[in-house]
């Protein structure tokens, strides 16, 4: 088990092909970030012995369970792996107790032994009062601990989620994400997670991966990503605006026009620069103080967000604007408006890109 998660996994696909360098350690936690149709799924499906390699090889707990080059492939039920599913696929004609008990008991232990490993991981994920029950009569967050209950009473090798907050509603999503990053801090084992809610990402990992057409488009610290995106999918998802330019002497050339003042004198050559939309001051007149950033637009849209109103600036640079519901309607700004804007050089994240 201490060896992790190690390998190259290439899969061709009509569309794209994936390929991923892998290496997730021993308790650690990474999630594979990404949206619909990056290959995320079939990453995963990789990994667990669903899909075979293309090229490449991988290895789970030290051994080698894929090489196309040497004809190694190790099905998915040789693999020791535990996996808990979107949509948790627990049997439904069986109890709680007997649906965690499943792992244990395929790999030749006693019905006697199975249940008492199984009430031990129902006792540790709080389910004990539901370990009669069929899974019909539970709701979407106990079927998750059931699921990862599964998973883990089969003492997995790695464990592998699949969207594990995707089936559930937004007010259990809360709780179960605080749950399931407890438990999965006592795991031992590497485990990879499958998610495109950033939210899932940043708070159940130790390390992010992010995946886009089949390729990895960015990976570090939670922390480090939202700071500085490398893609716009990336600051999109995270809610900030992504600005291409070169660099010189604190002077950022915008591409497609415009200039944008920073901290950093000593950057120098390509460049990104992140900027939330809140840190952005919006005016219906060329505004007066201390930003040193200050350009005009046009508003293109205004949408709800909340207990905020996102506007869209198309200007040098055309950026996302957060305002309150009240400032909108005091500046009364509707699509079509010139606008000015201005933003403090301090509240500019800039680094090479």
């Amino acid at each position: 088990m201490s060896a992790g998660i190690r390998g190259r996994v290439v899969v061709a696909l009509p569309e794209f092909t994936l390929d991923v360098d892998l290496d997730v350690g021993p308790g650690e936690v990474v999630a594979v970030l990404g949206p619909n149709g990056a290959g995320k799924s079939t990453l995963l499906r990789a990994v667990c012995g669903l899909t075979p390699l293309t090229l490449g090889s991988l290895s789970l707990g030290g051994t080698v369970v894929d090489d196309p080059a040497h004809g190694v492939h190790v099905p998915s039920s040789e693999r020791g792996v535990g996996i808990v599913f979107q949509d948790y696929r627990l049997f439904p004609h069986l109890s709680v107790l007997d649906n965690v008990a499943f792992g244990p008991r395929s790999a030749g232990r006693s019905r006697s032994a199975s249940r008492a490993d199984a009430g031990a991981w129902i006792e540790r994920l709080r389910l004990a009062a539901l370990a009669g029950r069929r899974p019909h009569a539970l709701s979407g967050g106990q079927s998750q601990r059931v699921a990862l209950a599964r998973a883990l009473a089969a003492d997995p090798t790695a464990l592998l989620l699949d969207e594990p907050t995707a089936a559930l509603d937004a007010g259990t999503r809360i709780d179960v994400r605080a749950d399931l990053r407890a438990h999965l801090r006592q795991f031992a084992g590497p485990t990879l997670l499958v998610t495109h809610d950033p939210l899932d990402a940043l708070v159940l990992a130790d390390r992010i991966v992010v995946l886009e057409h089949g390729s990895v488009t960015q990976q570090g610290h939670a922390l480090e990503i939202a700071r500085r995106p490398a893609t716009p999918y990336v600051a999109k998802l995270l809610g900030l605006n992504l600005i291409r330019g070169r660099a010189h002497d604190g002077d950022v050339a915008v591409e497609g026009g415009g200039t944008l003042h920073v901290t950093d004198r000593e950057l120098s050559g390509e460049v990104l620069v992140a900027l939330r939309p809140s840190a952005i001051a919006l005016h219906t007149a060329q505004p007066e103080g201390s930003a040193r950033n200050v350009w005009r637009g046009v508003v293109d849209g205004v949408q709800p967000l909340g207990d905020r109103v996102r506007v869209t600036v198309v200007g040098a640079p055309t950026v996302l604007v957060d305002v309150t519901t009240g400032a909108v309607a005091d500046l009364h700004v509707a699509p079509g408006d010139h606008v000015w804007l201005s933003a403090k050089a301090t509240e500019i994240e800039a680094y090479p890109g």
